[in-house]
């Protein structure tokens, strides 16, 4: 099971190097990863997804968390109401004659060119991670030719 966890800590030094320590001693890998600081630049909030079979050892993992000086509050997301996206951005390929087909694939899912040259675009979408991977597969049939993604934002609802 996959499980989204959300860390606010302070915004110092080494301290996402703990936080993924954590994880990777207990041999779990972290899924995806996205930290930005806050509405205070002293604070950073951490959205972490592993995917965990074992509830009991996850929970270690949750109380060790607590346990780092630098760490404010941890929030399991997985059983509490949340909203949760992602922002992918594609390279694909593009011809005048595909813009039609692109155009309706890309208002399907809220998705918007946001720099076109000759022969490429650029998609950014915004959504969860079932609907980006729709999204992606869609895009093959143009051809990406480079892809970026956030990683799993999350907020409680």
């Amino acid at each position: 099971m996959k499980h989204t966890i959300s860390v606010l800590v302070e915004n110092k030094f080494g301290v996402l190097a703990r936080v993924a320590g954590l994880f990777s001693a207990r041999g779990y890998n972290i899924a995806s990863l996205a930290v930005s600081e806050t509405l205070d630049p002293q604070i950073s909030y951490m959205t972490i997804v592993v995917q965990a079979e074992d509830e009991k050892i996850l929970e270690q993992i949750e109380k060790q968390l607590n346990k780092l000086i630098d760490v404010i509050s941890v929030t399991d997301f997985t059983k509490r109401e949340h909203v949760e996206r992602e922002l992918v951005l594609a390279k694909v390929n593009y011809s005048a004659k595909q813009k039609t087909q692109l155009e309706k694939l890309l208002n399907k899912f809220l998705a918007k060119v946001v720099q076109r040259k000759e022969d490429t675009a650029i998609i950014e979408a915004v959504g969860e991670q079932e609907q980006i991977r729709q999204l992606l597969e869609g895009l093959a049939k143009f051809g990406v030719k480079e892809l970026v993604r956030t990683g799993k934002l999350a907020i409680s609802a």
